[in-house]
């Protein structure tokens, strides 16, 4: 008999993921670079986006987008084709669109042409793209719920939300999941909630731990099994410009974002099984 864990290694996807949380330091970026590492041992093809114009999650792949002339901003602003903005990066089934600090000034110079759509310009730009030879486009957001969110947030499926483990850990959630609603009911009907992941966990640490009840308590279903705990392999490696399965695959973070792949790819799958089910 085929279990649900093995059939969703082998359904065929095209899942568009945003890490968001507008609280920064809560490990978006350490979860995008990971997490997509992890799903391509899955051999899986993975696109990455790089929605930060701090550039961090190019430079965890080993893109310095200060050197970079083609990346997201000229994409956005149609000053060069998507496969010239697409690089590839050291690692097997990975490629990503890089982005540096001129993506802040994205905004306004869309304001200067036309203002009327901007928050679904990435989405707008790459429905006219052929995008089927990636199973996962994983976006990595910056700390706001500003211009460039919004386009994360209209161009997904679905959102990651990292929290955390730590006081003032869930500031903002009620803010994010009220955008998540609104945007749900006027520009992307299809925009779902993946799930919250909770990041830095100590089990030694007593708020850990109640934030960790506090959220399972009040989100349920929506917080994954999965938790990433505080692991210096996961700082050593995006320092090295590494993801932690690269770097020291036995290590506990390399572990937990790959158990966070698997339990990702059972909920879509899940999904999927759900639907197909659904009278027509």
């Amino acid at each position: 008999m085929r279990t649900l864990f093995s059939l969703c290694y082998n359904y065929p996807m095209h899942e568009i993921i945003a890490i968001t949380n507008q609280k920064g330091g809560v490990g978006k970026t350490t979860t995008a670079c990971n997490l997509a590492s992890s799903l391509r041992k899955y051999n899986k093809k993975i696109l990455l986006i790089d929605l930060d114009p701090q550039g961090n999650l190019s430079r965890s792949l080993g893109i310095d987008p200060t050197l970079t002339r083609k990346t997201l901003s000229e994409y956005l602003l149609g000053q060069c084709e998507l496969k010239k903005a697409i690089k590839r990066t050291n690692f097997s089934n990975l490629f990503l669109i890089p982005a540096n600090l001129s993506l802040a000034l994205v905004e306004e110079r869309i304001n200067d042409i036309a203002k009327e759509n901007k928050h679904t310009l990435l989405r707008d730009k790459l429905a006219k793209e052929n995008l089927s030879q990636y199973d996962f486009i994983i976006i990595d957001t910056p700390p706001s719920l500003g211009f460039l969110s919004l386009n994360a947030l209209n161009l997904a499926n679905d959102i990651i939300i990292p929290v955390q483990c730590e006081y003032f850990a869930v500031d903002g959630l009620v803010n994010l999941l009220g955008t998540v609603t609104k945007v749900q009911r006027t520009s992307n009907p299809h925009l779902g909630v993946l799930g919250l992941v909770m990041t830095m966990f100590d089990s030694r640490i007593k708020i850990s731990l109640e934030i960790a009840q506090n959220l399972r308590e009040n989100f349920k279903d929506h917080v994954f099994t999965t938790v990433i705990p505080r692991n210096i392999s996961l700082v050593e490696a995006i320092s090295k410009s590494l993801p932690a399965n690269e770097y020291k695959p036995t290590s506990q973070g390399a572990l937990a974002y790959a158990s966070l792949a698997r339990e990702c790819m059972e909920a879509i799958e899940r999904r999927s099984f759900k639907e197909t089910k659904q009278p027509q």
